[in-house]
């Protein structure tokens, strides 16, 4: 029987006991507020769910994630970083990111980026945990890419593209910005061809625990007196590379 988590504080069963089928599913319940989504992601748990369905907590084995020197970075890709007429920004328009990521994709019937998850990442962004990385052309947002940040790991949340290749610039710029900043792993949760392609590999579930173990330590964790707020996480130093104006820089000496 799948656990079920009251919502009074953040605590999950061991991923160990995470289902084979469906992969990874490991409870139900809980809440969708900072603490405990810090909580989960520092455990190598996510929420993942439908309009309707109860809050469902995840923790695939294996586990897809993507070192930064290992980006895959095409010829066409560093022709369009290039000549494309990108520019990248960070934090600029998070919201329009999140909810251009839940808008509805060919081929697909709805989207698991219910109003729920945008007000929960929402509040992540505010208190300085979430980030948007956004692609930019002729004054336009066209792609980018959200997600979580802890040290010197990201965890991936979604991407968009409206244009050919700007969720890639927003990956290239991403895993740049690591690379010189310290930034040691991009976790992509599931596998897919298209992570595949770009680099992305699967590792163990308990290879990637020890990971976050290693670099995520308790002790660099300060929880709040009130249960609503988001506890103070390790700093990512890496974020201040795609914060600068010359950014552009990333890429031109990335390769």
């Amino acid at each position: 029987m799948l656990p079920w988590l009251d919502s009074t504080s953040p605590c999950f069963p061991d991923v160990s006991m995470a289902l084979d089928s469906p992969d990874g599913l490991l409870a139900a319940g809980g809440a969708l507020t900072p603490p405990w989504l810090v909580s989960a992601y520092r455990q190598g748990i996510f929420p993942w769910f439908s309009e309707g369905d109860p809050i469902l907590w995840w923790s695939p084995n294996p586990r897809m994630v993507l070192y930064p020197e290992n980006f895959r970075q095409r010829r066409s890709l560093t022709k369009r970083l290039r000549n494309g007429g990108f520019s990248v920004t960070l934090d600029q328009c998070f919201e329009r990111v999140i909810l251009a990521c839940a808008a509805p994709r060919q081929g697909e019937a709805g989207t698991w980026i219910t109003d729920e998850m945008l007000s929960a990442y929402a509040h992540l962004h505010q208190a300085g945990i979430a980030h948007s990385i956004e692609v930019h052309r002729d004054n336009a947002l066209v792609g980018g890419l959200y997600g979580l940040a802890m040290g010197p790991i990201f965890f991936g949340e979604s991407m968009f593209s409206n244009q050919a290749d700007a969720s890639k610039v927003a990956l290239a710029y991403l895993t740049a910005a690591m690379r010189q900043g310290g930034g040691t792993l991009i976790d992509c949760q599931m596998h897919t061809p298209h992570l595949a392609h770009m680099g992305a590999e699967t590792i163990s579930r308990t290879s990637f625990i020890k990971y976050l173990e290693l670099c995520l330590p308790q002790r660099d964790f300060r929880s709040s007196a009130d249960h609503e707020e988001a506890p103070r996480v390790p700093s990512s130093a890496w974020l201040g590379a795609l914060a600068a104006p010359d950014n552009q820089g990333l890429i031109e000496t990335a390769h």
